[in-house]
């Protein structure tokens, strides 16, 4: 059965039919990946198959495996999504593996515009002596981070909070290290963009204003406020979106400005650090 499936949605021109059929099968039919080459030779019964061949339009019509499935890995770990929550990412782990080297035992870590919590479960899921603050403007959001938080066995030591970057915090608080990964595509750009994200993943969690730098600049302005000193600032960026990070933080007053790129080569992470007055 997944093989016609991938056979379908191979002539429609998906670069990973095969993965994509034989993902979206094994979530009908609520098997592993190991059962769905062991047990390979057994009927499929009408309602599993209608459950499949429904998953199947949704992913014609540009919906992703992962939207469709309602979950998606991420360094390792599982993540439920729901509508407000963009889908971990690949390319989002070298932020983590930054932020691993960075922080230490008995530190204090706080990640802006969580979405599933995938930043801040990824690191205390690798280190058990770090504590987090998550904050969302949205609430539904903050439901996906919290179950995910549970499943994950890190939710005693991750806070949620709802609001905008740092408005619901308390005042005095401080952190020895903030990351994000925010809004970062320009509005203009976001119609052009393929359905998959176009038309399926929340607009809130896009739009980063007109240069695409709004995020960057609230972020920017409140960092050192709320760091410790010598405390470090991480934020995920777009592709090209390296120098003008930087030279955002720098304005805000934050030095050892770095950006790190990713596998393929291209702009993916700036690190600054704060130092007191």
């Amino acid at each position: 059965m997944w093989r016609q499936w991938r056979d379908v949605l191979s002539r429609l021109g998906f670069a990973n039919a095969a993965l994509d059929a034989k993902w979206l099968a094994a979530a009908a039919l609520g098997l592993s990946n190991l059962e769905m080459v062991t047990r390979e030779t057994e009927p499929v019964d009408d309602a599993a198959a209608l459950r499949l061949a429904e998953m199947v339009q949704r992913r014609m019509g540009g919906e992703s495996v992962g939207r469709i499935i309602g979950e998606r890995e991420f360094y390792g770990l599982p993540f439920r999504l729901n509508a407000a929550t963009l889908e971990p990412r690949p390319d989002t782990e070298l932020l983590v593996d930054l932020a691993l080297k960075a922080i230490g035992p008995g530190q204090r870590m706080l990640d802006l515009g969580t979405g599933t919590g995938c930043i801040p479960i990824a690191i205390l899921a690798n280190e058990p002596d770090v504590s987090a603050l998550a904050v969302d403007l949205s609430g539904e959001a903050l439901v996906a981070a919290r179950e995910n938080a549970v499943r994950n066995g890190v939710a005693e030591r991750l806070q949620l909070l709802e609001g905008s970057w740092f408005e619901p915090l308390v005042e005095g608080e401080r952190f020895d290290l903030i990351v994000s990964n925010p809004p970062y595509i320009e509005s203009a750009v976001i119609e052009t963009l393929a359905p998959e994200v176009r038309v399926h993943d929340p607009r809130l969690a896009l739009d980063g204003g007109p240069d695409g730098l709004a995020p960057y600049r609230s972020i920017a302005a409140e960092a050192g406020r709320w760091l410790k000193p010598g405390g470090q600032l991480m934020v995920e960026i777009g592709h090209d979106q390296g120098a003008s990070v930087s030279k955002v933080l720098a304005a805000a007053g934050l030095a050892g400005i770095t950006v790190h790129c990713d596998l393929a080569g291209l702009d993916r992470v700036v690190c600054a650090h704060h130092i007191a007055a």
